[in-house]
């Protein structure tokens, strides 16, 4: 039968609470259970008068307003006030009722540049500490990654760095005739920049694709069940190898636990990084890069690296001295004397070559070692790699899929730092969210008869912290 639903006059009051119109799976209700931020008030008072002044709005719904946009994958303040108001959830969430008036979009811009990062970033800290207690973070073995972020920029809006300066030196220049001077060399090719973001730079995801302005994102994710334990963002230009021994200091600063294995792509296999990690007694279940070499030259693996006397030693038993330096490491090469009469020179130089030369990165022999490794991997090495796959490349697409992290929503480095932390605290309350609901679930049908308790009440005992660690932990791991 075809039903029908009349429009009724409106309702002028609602009855029962808000919170009865939610669906109790909804993702706020279930996060509004366990987000505590209590704390942040006493954060951030010394940033108001408190005797004078308009009364601004409470840091806490400010917060929940911010997170509940990026749960829902609204990231621009416009769009997030006009869905709050005709989102029940949202509202709720953020301790506003359906007749109060809702603050503007840019009370929230004003709050961020006067709250700053590190405020944020403790919001994140905070989300991980509450993983940490529930046990959601082992701290052992981490899984480290980076990914592009690109800028809230047009194309309209790149400039060449040359260019640039030719308009300073014109300006400040004065107009006495200048003497002839040495002849320039070729001049590189110009680098772009943004004018209204400089501290976007230009660069590429691969070879194939063209150069835009980005930020990089490093990011790190326990191996347990995938909690962001570290965030950072800098220039896209940024190496993330480069990053990773101060990764790793803010890693166990944030979880408080020693780091035992770490992965990463190849992006991070620098001598120098193998090297930091055998010092830390770090197992890096890391990809070493082949090593390049001519199909006419001998390879670099022939020629024996004396770490102790500061030399290399070729297949013919002549040795290469330290020559000059650089970021990289030491380059070694031998005499033309050496190489004019040896046996093996058609097989070592190319026809022009006078003597051979090699590069010894630092790190060399710990990046050998690595290479050993990698031809024959252990099961470890396969498994944790494997992991390391859908666990730090999963959490980063899901932060640009579901939350809007593929673009930025606004400028300047400090703007984009404070998008990525919200984005981690999200993605680790959802964590949080779904491990209470598979532990309420499986602890609900195991004591039937205790169901009149509350959750909280019930997730903080040590009881049941106990079955927790034989039970709830396995099933999300697995």
């Amino acid at each position: 039968m075809l039903g029908t639903q009349k429009r009724w006059q409106e309702e002028l009051f609602v009855a029962g609470p808000l919170s009865s119109l939610i669906p109790d799976d909804h993702i706020l209700k279930r996060v509004d259970k366990l987000l505590d931020l209590s704390w942040l008030r006493d954060e951030v008072k010394d940033l108001y008068c408190m005797s004078n002044g308009r009364p601004g709005i409470d840091p806490e719904a400010a917060v929940r307003l911010m997170l509940a946009g990026f749960f829902q994958g609204v990231v621009h303040d416009r769009k997030l006030m006009r869905e709050v108001q005709v989102n029940i959830a949202i509202r709720w969430f953020a301790g506003y009722r359906l007749d109060e008036k809702l603050p503007d979009h840019s009370s929230l811009t004003k709050i961020r540049q006067r709250w700053g990062v590190e405020r944020f970033r403790k919001i994140f800290l905070k989300t991980v500490q509450s993983c940490i207690d529930a046990g959601l973070v082992n701290g052992e073995t981490v899984h480290v990654d980076a990914t592009l972020i690109r800028a809230d920029v047009s194309w309209e809006s790149l400039t060449t760095e040359h260019a640039e300066a030719v308009i300073k030196e014109n300006v400040s220049a004065d107009d006495k005739p200048k003497g002839p001077g040495r002849p320039s060399k070729k001049q590189p090719r110009p680098k772009k920049r943004s004018t209204t973001d400089p501290d976007a730079t230009m660069t590429t995801s691969s070879h194939n694709c063209r150069m835009e302005p980005f930020y990089k994102q490093h990011g790190a994710v326990d191996d347990t069940c995938g909690v962001v334990v570290d965030m950072d963002i800098t220039t896209g230009q940024q190496s993330e190898g480069s990053q990773l021994p101060d990764q790793i200091k803010r890693i166990e600063s944030n979880t408080g636990k020693k780091i035992k294995t770490l992965s990463a792509d190849a992006g991070y296999a620098h001598g120098k990084n193998f090297e930091h990690l055998e010092e830390k007694n770090i197992d890096a279940i890391i990809p070493p890069q082949n090593e390049h070499n001519s199909p006419r030259n001998l390879p670099a693996r022939r020629f024996k690296y004396d770490a102790k006397n500061k030399n290399v030693k070729c297949p013919a038993g002549k040795i290469l001295t330290r020559r000059t330096e650089n970021k990289q490491g030491w380059i070694y090469r031998s005499t033309t004397k050496d190489c004019c009469n040896c046996a093996l020179r058609k097989r070592c130089l190319c026809d022009n070559s006078k003597s051979r030369t090699i590069m010894i990165s630092n790190g060399y022999e710990a990046m050998l070692r690595a290479r050993r490794r990698r031809r024959k991997p252990d099961k470890k090495f396969i498994e944790t790699y494997s992991r390391h796959r859908w666990k730090v490349e999963g959490m980063h697409g899901e932060a640009k899929t579901q939350h809007g992290l593929r673009r930025a929503v606004r400028r300047g480095l400090a703007n984009v730092a404070i998008q990525a932390y919200l984005t981690a605290a999200v993605i680790n309350l959802k964590r949080l969210a779904a491990f209470l609901c598979l532990f309420f679930i499986w602890l609900r049908n195991k004591n039937r008869h205790r169901s009149d308790f509350g959750l909280m009440e019930l997730i903080y005992s040590r009881v049941l912290l106990q079955w927790r660690k034989d039970f709830v932990i396995s099933r999300i791991a697995a």
